[in-house]
């Protein structure tokens, strides 16, 4: 659903535009409410300079499967704490502007200029300087954790 990445820009107010591109299919997924969280890896840790931005629908489901989790786990917990503690409902105006709350732009670090990365069924909103570092991590990184469960995907 979701896919490329693009700057964007935080205005005085702490809104951004979502671009054009994806507009009509967020207003389609989404009547335009939209769920703004911290970003964890897969570790359960969360993401320096990451936010994701979920259409409702999407966030529902995965709101659904934290609900399941248990309340003696220390890891759930933590996850339970900081993805359902910083979501917050997020609407898109006519403009297509997404007002992000200050603890979330405060968590991220979130300053003038973005990168808007499309992630299939959510978007992550990164700090560029954050962005920058992860792009160069992707391509000096020769770490092979993981590569077993990718399974038979070929590019």
């Amino acid at each position: 659903m979701f896919r490329g990445n693009t700057t964007v820009n935080l205005d005085e107010k702490g809104r951004f535009a979502i671009p054009t591109r994806y507009r009509g299919r967020v207003q389609e997924t989404c009547a335009c409410e939209l769920v703004a969280t911290v970003a964890v890896n897969e570790r359960g840790v969360g993401i320096d300079g990451c936010l994701w931005i979920y259409p409702l629908p999407a966030w529902e489901e995965l709101e659904n499967t934290i609900k399941k989790l248990s309340d003696l786990n220390k890891k759930a917990i933590k996850l339970k704490r900081f993805l359902i503690g910083y979501a917050a409902e997020c609407e898109m105006d006519s403009q297509g502007r997404i007002l992000l709350p200050e603890m979330l732009r405060k968590f991220a670090k979130l300053d003038k200029k973005m990168i808007l990365v499309g992630q299939l069924n959510r978007f992550e909103l990164w700090n560029e300087d954050a962005w920058n570092r992860e792009q160069t991590e992707f391509k000096d990184n020769d770490d092979i954790e993981g590569l077993d469960a990718l399974g038979d995907i070929s590019f």
